[in-house]
């Protein structure tokens, strides 16, 4: 399988996941590159991103199958001409051949800030470390059968807390990324509900690694 691994960062948080998908089409035509199309009378570009991510959300880790008619164009040339032609705050990291299924993709990396206009304090990190510290932390998840609560502690495979600055909270997470699935907005959501003093005035997100079930990096 051809694969991508790209970055989104800076102004680029705000394309959409569907932006995002005509974005890379446009992207390979520009560059001179037809992607294959599947067969019917409603063919489609043979292109997907393997986790969709939410607007606002930064990435380091984003990952793209692609599959192209010509199947002899080095990896190098095909990362260098996507370049060519993508806005600020999109960027291909590597294009590489990988025998990984995107199943495999279980757990992904991320850091929460969570920022407070009026100083952080350590007794916020330590409400937000017990917290986590629970069995059962009940959160409402919104689903195509309407609003339902998880708990998600289960879906945390880690988690790290600290200070990093005057104003701001830091969480390093390890989560699940696939069946089931945690939004690391919903770790924000918890904090919220669970820990009044400890509500950030502002929080951001951002993936930093994804991974299989044993650890490993995904690529």
């Amino acid at each position: 399988m051809n694969r991508i691994l790209f970055e989104k960062t800076g102004n680029g948080i705000w394309i959409s996941h569907l932006d995002l998908m005509r974005l890379f089409q446009r992207a390979f035509k520009r560059g001179g590159m037809n992607l294959k199309h599947t067969q019917g009378f409603n063919p489609r570009a043979m292109v997907s991103i393997a986790l969709p991510l939410s607007v606002g959300v930064e990435s380091k880790c984003e990952i793209l199958d692609f599959e192209l008619v010509d199947e002899q164009l080095p990896f190098e040339q095909i990362t260098q001409r996507l370049n060519q032609t993508m806005p600020v705050g999109v960027r291909v990291l590597e294009a590489y051949d990988s025998s990984q299924k995107i199943k495999e993709l279980t757990h992904l990396d991320c850091a929460i800030t969570l920022e407070y206009d009026n100083g952080a304090t350590e007794d916020s990190v330590m409400q937000i470390r017990e917290l986590f510290s629970r069995e059962e932390v009940l959160v409402t998840k919104k689903s195509k059968n309407g609003p339902v609560e998880q708990n998600i502690i289960p879906m945390i495979r880690s988690i790290e807390v600290s200070q990093i600055n005057a104003h701001e909270i830091e969480l390093k997470a390890c989560i699940c990324a696939q069946n089931p699935s945690l939004n690391p907005s919903q770790i924000v959501s918890a904090i919220e509900m669970y820990c009044a003093d400890a509500k950030p005035d502002f929080s951001r997100i951002r993936r930093e690694e994804v991974r299989t079930s044993n650890g490993e990096v995904f690529r």
